[in-house]
C-alpha cells in the first residue's frame, strides 16, 4: 500500500489497507498497511470513518479496527474532544456496546475499553456516578438483546474499567482523583456481583464473569473487610471445577493487595477457610490433579507470605495461624519430584523467609516466646526441603529432558538459599543436627543407605558452609573425617562431595592438618571428565585458601595437574581455573622451585607453541595458539609472589613464613624466555585481533599482578607493542598501553619507553581519524580510555612536543558523534579529564580557547537528540566541567550557539532555551542538578516532555 496522504484516509481506503494487513502473503506489504493504519488510527478522519466501520454489515475484523480508533481517540486525545460532545459521544457507545452484547466478543471487549476510557476522563466531575449509570443502563428490560447477554456485556465492561485505570495516561493529580471516585462506586458493583454468584440459576459463564471481574476492581485497593462476603463465595466457588482457576485468581488478588492487611478481623475469618480446603488438596495429592493442588497452595501461601506479621500478632489465635504455617508445609513437601510430578513446593519458599523476618524483627523478649513455638517447625522444614532436594533414583532421572533437569537444579539452588537463610534462626543447632544425621547414615551397618539420602545431607551443609564462617563448628572436624567414609558409586553425589570440600577450604586454611584426609579425594576426581567442574573449582578454593599449608604436596598437585592437562580431560574454561589454582601454588614455593615448577609445567606448551609458530596460519591452529596463550595469561594473574612477604608480616603463623625473595619476579624469567617465540607468533597472526587480544591478555594479567616487579619487561614490551600497533592497529595494544601508563606513571626511570609508545600510538591512531574512524568504534573508545588515562596519572605528556593536542581535542569532538554508546562515554570521560587542565597545560588552555565551542556545539546536538537518552548523563558532565573551568567562555560560547534557530532542535523555543542557558551557568557546584536540566532540556528537544516516555526517565 502507497503511504497515503491524509485526504486518503476514508472508509474503503481503511477497510484496503485491514484486507491487505490481514490477507496479503508479502510481508512488506503488512508493514506498510500497519503504519498507514496506526496513522489513519490518529487522524481527525478516524472521528467519522470509525462508526461507519462498527456497522453490522462490516465483518469482526473490520469493526474491531473501528472500536480500536474509538479507543485510541478517547485515551490519547482527550483534549480534542469539545465538551459538549461527551454525552452524545457516552450514549453512541451504549448503543454499540448494547449491540454487540450479543456480536462478535473481541468487538464488545474494545467497546467497553472505550466506554471505560471515556468514564475516566469523564470522572467524577464531568460523569457522577458513572459506574452505578452503567449498571442502571444495561440492568433496564428492553430491547432485543436478551438478560444473559447484557448482563456478560455489563460483567466485560465493569471488568475492563479498573484495568483501563491501571494502563490509563492520565496525570497524577488526576489519577488520585479518579481513584478515589471509583473506590466510592464499589459499592454500586458489590451488590451486582454478590447477587450473581449467589443466585442458584446464574450459568457458569456468568459466575467466571464475577470472579473475574473481583480481581480487577480489588487491583483499586477496595477495601477487604467490605469484599467480605464476596470473597467467601469465591471460597464456595473452589468445589465447582469450572470456576476454579478464576475463583483461585480472585481470592490470590484479593488477599495481595497491600491494602488488606488493614483489616485483620476479616483476615481472621479467613485463615479457617482456608485451613478446610485441606481436604481438598489431599484429595487432588492422591488423585494426581496438579492443577487444583497448585491452586490451593497458591492461596495458602498468599495469605501467609501477605500477612503473617498481622496473623502471628494475633497471640489469642496463634493455633489457628500455627496450623496454617503447617498447611503450608505441606505444600512444600507435597508428594513427587519437583518439576516432574509436582510444581507446587517452589511457591511456598519465599514464605518461609518472610515468616522468619517477621518473627526475628519482635523485640527480644517477644521473640523468644515465638521461636519456642516456630524453632521446632524449621528443623522440621529443613528435613522437608532435604528430603526434597534428594535427586531421584538414576532410572527415573535418565528419563528427564535437559529442561526437566536445569530446573531441578535451579530448584535446588533456591532450596540451598533458603537454608543458608534458615541458618540465621537455627545457627550452630543446625549444623549439629545434620551432622548426626549424617553419622548415623554412614555408620549404621543394618540398613543400606541410598545415596540419595547421603547426598542431600551434604548439599545442606555445602550450602550453609559455602557462605556462613563456619570456623566455631566443633562438628566440621567430624564431617571432614566422615567424608572418606562415603561410598561414592555416583557423579551427583561426588559433585557434591567436592563442593562440600570446597565450601571448607577457609576453614582447612585454619586446620591445615585435615588437608590430607580430603586432598587425595580431590586429585582423584580431576582425573573424572564427569568432575570436571567440582574437583577444578575445589582444587582452586584450596590452593587459594590454603596455600601455605600446601608445598609439601605441591610437586604431587603439580603433577596430577599436568597429567589431566596433557590428557585434555577437561574443557577451556577449567582449564584456565587449574592454572589459576596453580598460580596461587606456587606463589607460595621459593624462587628456585617456582621456577623448577613453572619449567615442568610450561615446556610442553612451549614446544607446541614453536611448531605451531611455524605452520601457515589456519582456523584450528588458532584456536591451539589461544588456547596456549590463555593457560599463561591465567597462571601469571595468580602467581603472585609479593603476598608472601605481606602475609607472612601479618597473618601467617610463624611456621608459615616464607623468606624474602631475591632476584627477578619469577613470571618476568619466564615472560623473557618466551618473548621472542610470542613475537614470531605475532608476526604471523598481526591482522587477528582474537590473537593479539591473546597475546596482550598475557602482559596485561602479568602488569595487574606484578606491578612495579614488571619493569624489566616495560622496554621490550613498550618496543613490541609500537611495532604491532604501527603495522596494524588493535584495541587491546592501547588498553595493554593503558594499563602500563597507569601503573607506572610514578616510575621516573621505567617511564620514557611508555612515554615514547604513547605518543607512537597517539600518532597513529590520528591518522586513523584522517582517513576514517567510523569503522573502528573499539578502537576510538579505547584511544579515548588511554588519553583520559593519560591525563589523569601523568598529565605532563600533554607538555610533550610530540604530542598533537589540537589534534587529538578534534578527534574527541568527531567522537562524541558515534553511535556506540561505550565509545561515547569513553570520549565524554576523556573531556572531564582534559578541561581542568585547562589551568596548568598550556597546550590544553590553548586548544579549549579556541577550539571549544565546537566541543559545546557537539553536546548541545547530542542533548538536542542525536544522541541516544542514556547518554545525557555523560554529556551533562562535559557541560559542568565547562562550567566550573571555563565559565567567562561558555557564557560567550552558549548565547552564540543557543542563537542559531533550529538549534539543536526545532522543537525548543528561544525562551526554552534562555532558559536552559541560565539554568546551566547558575550551576558551578551541583553537578546532579545539570544532570536534571540536561535531562528536562533533551526530553523537550526531542518533543517528549510530558509524555509516559519522560516517566520513565
Amino acid at each position: 500500500m502507497d503511504p497515503h496522504t491524509a485526504a486518503d484516509f476514508t472508509v474503503d481506503n481503511v477497510e484496503k489497507a485491514l484486507h491487505q494487513l490481514y490477507y496479503d502473503p508479502n510481508i512488506e506489504n503488512k508493514n506498510l498497511a500497519q503504519k498507514w493504519l496506526m496513522q489513519a488510527q490518529v487522524s481527525p478522519q478516524a472521528w467519522q470513518f470509525c462508526w461507519v466501520l462498527l456497522r453490522p454489515e462490516k465483518v469482526p475484523e473490520i469493526q474491531y479496527f473501528g472500536a480500536s480508533a474509538l479507543h485510541t481517540k478517547i485515551s490519547r486525545y482527550w483534549g480534542d474532544i469539545p465538551t459538549e460532545q461527551y454525552n452524545t459521544l457516552k450514549t453512541q457507545l451504549f448503543s454499540q456496546i448494547a449491540r454487540f452484547a450479543s456480536g462478535s466478543k473481541i468487538v464488545l471487549t474494545r467497546l467497553c475499553v472505550a466506554l471505560a476510557s471515556l468514564a475516566l476522563n469523564m470522572m467524577p466531575e464531568a460523569w457522577p456516578g458513572a459506574v452505578s449509570e452503567m449498571v442502571h443502563m444495561f440492568q433496564e428490560e428492553g430491547g432485543e438483546v436478551d438478560g444473559r447477554a447484557r448482563c456478560l456485556a455489563l460483567l466485560e465492561l465493569l471488568t475492563v474499567l479498573p484495568e483501563e485505570f491501571q494502563t490509563s495516561r492520565l496525570p497524577q493529580y488526576r489519577k488520585g482523583q479518579v481513584r478515589a471516585a471509583l473506590g466510592r462506586e464499589w459499592t454500586a458493583v458489590y451488590p451486582l456481583l454478590q447477587q450473581l454468584l449467589r443466585q442458584p440459576d446464574s450459568p457458569p459463564l456468568v459466575k467466571a464473569r464475577v470472579l473475574k471481574c473481583l480481581s480487577s476492581w480489588v487491583l483499586l485497593d477496595v477495601p477487604l473487610n467490605e469484599s467480605e462476603g464476596l470473597v467467601e463465595a469465591c471460597f464456595t466457588a473452589l468445589s465447582d471445577p469450572e470456576l476454579f482457576d478464576t475463583a483461585v485468581e480472585a481470592i490470590v488478588n484479593t488477599i495481595s493487595q497491600p491494602d488488606s492487611q488493614r483489616y485483620v478481623d476479616t483476615l481472621l475469618k479467613l485463615v479457617p477457610q482456608v485451613l478446610q480446603l485441606q481436604e481438598q488438596l489431599r484429595d487432588a495429592i492422591r488423585n494426581g490433579d496438579m492443577e487444583t493442588s497448585h491452586g490451593i497452595c497458591r492461596i495458602a501461601v498468599s495469605l501467609g507470605e501477605n500477612h503473617s506479621r498481622a496473623l502471628l500478632e494475633q497471640v489469642e489465635h496463634w493455633q489457628s495461624f500455627l496450623a496454617l504455617v503447617n498447611m503450608i508445609m505441606f505444600c512444600t513437601g507435597i508428594p513427587g519430584h519437583y518439576p516432574v510430578n509436582e510444581t507446587t513446593s517452589s511457591l511456598t519458599l519465599t514464605f518461609w523467609y518472610t515468616l522468619q523476618d517477621d518473627i526475628m524483627s519482635f523485640e527480644a523478649e517477644k521473640q523468644a516466646v515465638y521461636l519456642q513455638v516456630y524453632r521446632p517447625v524449621y528443623f522440621q522444614l529443613v528435613d522437608v526441603l532435604l528430603h526434597k532436594a534428594q535427586f531421584p533414583t538414576d532410572e527415573e532421572y535418565a528419563s528427564w529432558s535437559s529442561d526437566e533437569k536445569e530446573q531441578f537444579r535451579i530448584y535446588r539452588v533456591d532450596i540451598s538459599d533458603t537454608l543458608m537463610y534458615v541458618y540465621e534462626m537455627l545457627g550452630a543447632e543446625l549444623l549439629s543436627n545434620l551432622y548426626d544425621k549424617l553419622g548415623r547414615l554412614l555408620t549404621n551397618t543394618e540398613q543400606t543407605t541410598t545415596w540419595q539420602h547421603t547426598e542431600a545431607l551434604l548439599y545442606g551443609f555445602q550450602s550453609i558452609a559455602e557462605t556462613i564462617d563456619v570456623n566455631y563448628s566443633d562438628v566440621i572436624p567430624g564431617l571432614i573425617g566422615l567424608i572418606p567414609r562415603i561410598n561414592i558409586n555416583n557423579v551427583q553425589l561426588a559433585d557434591t562431595v567436592m563442593f562440600t570440600i570446597g565450601a571448607l577450604a577457609e576453614w582447612l586454611a585454619d586446620h591445615p592438618v585435615m588437608l590430607s584426609s580430603v586432598l587425595p579425594l580431590v586429585l582423584q576426581a580431576l582425573g573424572n571428565p564427569d568432575l570436571s567442574v567440582s574437583s577444578v573449582s575445589t582444587l582452586k578454593k584450596i590452593c587459594r585458601e590454603c596455600k601455605y599449608d600446601l608445598p609439601p604436596y605441591a610437586s604431587n598437585i603439580v603433577a596430577v595437574s599436568q597429567e589431566v592437562l596433557i590428557k585434555q580431560i577437561h574443557k577451556t574454561s577449567q582449564c584456565m581455573w587449574l592454572m589459576q589454582a596453580l598460580g596461587f601454588l606456587l606463589s607460595a614455593l621459593p624462587v628456585e622451585e617456582i621456577l623448577r615448577n613453572l619449567h615442568s609445567l610450561i615446556t610442553p606448551y612451549i614446544q607446541q607453541l614453536e611448531k605451531l609458530a611455524e605452520e601457515t596460519p589456519n582456523p584450528s591452529n588458532k584456536l591451539a595458539i589461544i588456547h596456549i596463550l590463555g593457560l599463561l595469561s591465567n597462571l601469571f594473574t595468580t602467581l603472585d609472589i609479593t603476598k608472601q612477604e605481606e602475609e607472612s608480616g601479618e597473618n601467617a603463623p610463624p611456621i608459615k613464613s616464607v623468606p624474602p625473595q631475591t632476584g627477578p619476579n619469577p613470571v618476568v624469567v619466564v615472560l623473557q624466555q618466551v618473548f621472542a617465540l610470542i613475537q614470531t607468533v605475532l608476526s604471523k597472526w598481526l591482522n587477528d585481533s582474537q590473537v593479539v587480544e591473546a597475546v596482550c591478555a598475557i602482559f596485561e594479567k602479568s602488569v595487574k599482578t606484578l606491578l612495579h616487579d614488571f619493569a624489566p619487561m616495560v622496554s621490550q614490551l613498550s618496543e613490541m607493542l609500537g611495532q604491532m600497533y604501527s603495522t596494524i592497529p588493535q584495541a587491546s595494544a592501547l588498553d595493554l598501553t593503558r594499563q602500563m601508563v597507569h601503573i607506572f606513571a610514578s616510575q621516573t626511570n621505567d617511564f620514557p619507553p611508555i612515554k615514547a609508545l604513547f605518543e607512537l600510538v597517539t600518532s597513529v591512531t590520528l591518522t586513523i581519524f584522517q582517513q576514517g574512524p567510523r569503522d573502528h568504534p573499539d578502537i576510538v573508545d579505547s584511544f579515548m580510555q588511554l588519553q583520559a588515562q593519560a591525563l589523569k596519572r601523568k598529565p605532563d605528556l600533554f607538555l610533550s612536543e610530540s604530542l598533537d593536542v589540537k589534534a587529538v581535542f578534534h578527534c574527541g569532538v568527531l567522537s562524541l558523534k558515534f553511535p556506540e554508546a561505550p565509545t561515547v562515554k569513553s570520549t565524554c570521560l576523556f573531556f572531564t579529564e582534559l578541561i581542568p587542565h585547562c589551568a596548568d597545560i598550556p597546550p590544553v588552555a590553548q586548544v579549549v580557547q579556541e577550539d571549544g565551542k565546537l566541543l559545546l556545539l557537539a553536546v548541545l546536538e547530542a542533548i538536542g537528540g542525536q544522541s541516544s537518552r542514556s547518554l545525557m548523563d555523560q554529556f551533562a558532565e562535559v557541560l559542568f566541567c565547562l562550567n566550573k573551568h571555563c565559565f567567562a567562555l561558555l557564557t560567550v560560547w552558549l548565547k552564540e550557539a543557543l542563537r542559531s534557530p533550529g538549534f539543536p532542535s526545532s522543537r525548543v523555543s528561544l525562551e526554552q532555551k534562555d532558559t536552559f542557558s541560565q539554568q546551566v551557568l547558575r550551576e558551578r557546584l551541583n553537578k546532579r542538578r545539570v544532570k536534571d536540566i540536561v535531562k528536562e532540556f533533551t526530553l523537550v528537544c526531542r518533543g517528549l516532555h510530558g509524555t509516559e516516555y519522560a516517566a520513565d526517565y
